[in-house]
């Protein structure tokens, strides 16, 4: 009953993807792995088996080592509703909205939980993955902290230190590190390696052997590029790989609170699609043929940057042009007559109009459902698994006409003319008989891609790569 630590010299440097990838490779081994995250911030949730939500990341690295999704591998999930203030989900279930510096003093709390799910998880497993958050060489931030080296040094978990060579200073990245770091952290230190090398690793030789003899830390090699990464689902919204071939265009408008949007992930790798995520300042394009207006997780305020965009214009005349509008879970609400929000659930409270293409309003509401549940389509009979994660409810003469059907019970809502569609669902786009169905219904042309095959291969071939790449002997046997 061992673990070993992934922390960055800073985020985004690919500690989600190493986890997946040791997790994956852990289990080809032979071993019983787990994956653990003390602390995530993400809008990309993911529901649970025992009823609560965690990071997305987590689910896929839950995947990879043969697990279901449970609460404890992320018990603390940080959800942004604003630029200073973020939704705290502990265990699984929402606790609390607060801002960053109130979030500092909750967090000598919050230990107890965290160390909670970490033991169980390691009571159960031959192994336990922890990813870090952020990098520890943030130092101001270490007074309580449960993300990184407060987090190593409260369990005893050896860390190996990941630098991210595609952004360039990975020399700095990794001897800087070590210099802010004061001697009990430094001693949770293990190794390092080097992440994302694109071309001759050969030439990073003189650079690999100073970081060695500098920080006088155990190199575990120097990982080339992965170029399959895109396969797997995206954690960051930034990270979503949009495709520039196909005949059927999709765009997604890219939300400033974005969330659970892996409904994109199957979309991108139609060979008949070609998925635009559209940035600010650009407009919507004439030849769309779909828009999906994703989550979100400050719906109102996500509303009033789509109209500032002028994407509201533009929706308008994409629907006279004949086009299609699908919007999931809070773009489902913005396609309604107006979101109320009278106990300020996602910020000041108030009224805000919708867009008025469905004949639908929404009312928030603090109680949130989770759950994952198999539907059927309404139009095309096509049955899905998705999950539902949002608050608020949504009624109104467009429900009539639901967009899938759960037994007695009705989601969404359609227009008269069939073109504009809501629905609470994500995650639907999984489901291959169902994307092929829909995407048919709207003239796409069918393929035969197997996304969950496709996942489970991509991770195979990550695993693959890193023993090939990586001395993973070495660095499984720093684990305690």
């Amino acid at each position: 009953m061992k673990a070993l630590m992934i922390q960055g010299t800073g985020s985004n440097v690919g500690k989600s993807v190493l986890v997946a990838g040791l997790c994956r490779a852990a289990r080809l081994r032979g071993l019983s792995v787990a994956p653990f995250k003390p602390q995530n911030m993400s809008n990309n949730a993911a529901v649970t088996a025992d009823g609560g939500e965690i990071g997305r990341a987590q689910a896929l690295q839950a995947l990879a080592s043969g697990l279901a999704p449970h609460t404890d591998m992320n018990p603390i999930l940080l959800k942004p509703e604003t630029e200073t203030g973020s939704q705290v989900i502990v265990n699984g279930q929402r606790r609390a909205t607060v801002k960053a510096r109130d979030y500092a003093a909750m967090k000598p709390d919050l230990m107890a939980p965290v160390l909670d799910s970490f033991r169980r998880l390691k009571a159960a497993h031959d192994l336990v993955l922890v990813e870090g958050a952020g990098s520890p060489a943030e130092v101001n931030l270490r007074h309580n902290d449960i993300a990184n080296m407060g987090f190593a040094c409260a369990a005893d978990v050896p860390v190996v230190l990941a630098g991210d060579i595609d952004r360039g200073g990975v020399i700095a990245q990794i001897i800087g590190t070590q210099a802010v770091l004061d001697t009990t952290d430094e001693g949770q230190i293990a190794g390092f390696l080097i992440n994302k090398f694109r071309g001759d690793p050969a030439l990073f030789a003189d650079g690999y052997e100073l970081i060695k003899s500098r920080t006088g830390w155990s190199g575990f090699g120097v990982l080339p590029w992965f170029a399959d990464a895109g396969k797997l689902p995206a954690e960051d919204a930034l990270d979503i790989q949009g495709s520039s071939t196909g005949s059927f265009h999709i765009v997604c408008l890219r939300l400033s609170r974005i969330a659970n949007f892996d409904d994109l992930d199957p979309l991108a790798q139609e060979p008949d699609v070609r998925l635009t995520m559209l940035a600010d300042g650009q407009p919507l394009p004439s030849d769309t043929d779909l828009v999906v207006i994703p989550g979100s997780k400050s719906t109102r305020s996500d509303l009033d940057t789509l109209r500032t965009q002028g994407w509201d214009v533009d929706l308008l005349a994409h629907r006279r042009r004949g086009g299609h509008v699908l919007g999931i879970c809070g773009g489902y609400q913005m396609l309604g007559k107006s979101i109320h929000d009278p106990d300020g659930i996602e910020g000041t409270a108030g009224d805000t109009p919708g867009l008025g293409l469905l004949d639908v309003t929404t009312t928030m509401s603090p109680q949130k459902r989770l759950a994952e549940t198999r539907a059927t389509h309404v139009d095309t009979g096509a049955e899905f698994l998705g999950y539902e994660i949002h608050i608020g409810r949504t009624d109104g003469p467009d429900c009539a006409r639901p967009f899938a059907r759960l037994g007695d019970r009705a989601d969404g809502a359609t227009s008269a003319d069939g073109r504009i569609m809501g629905s609470y669902f994500h995650g639907m786009f999984r489901d291959d008989g169902f994307r092929r169905a829909f995407l048919g219904k709207l003239g796409a042309e069918s393929s035969d891609l197997d996304y969950d095959a496709s996942v489970e291969q991509t991770l195979d071939a990550l695993a693959a790569h890193l023993e090939t790449h990586l001395d993973l002997d070495a660095l499984f046997a720093a684990a305690r």
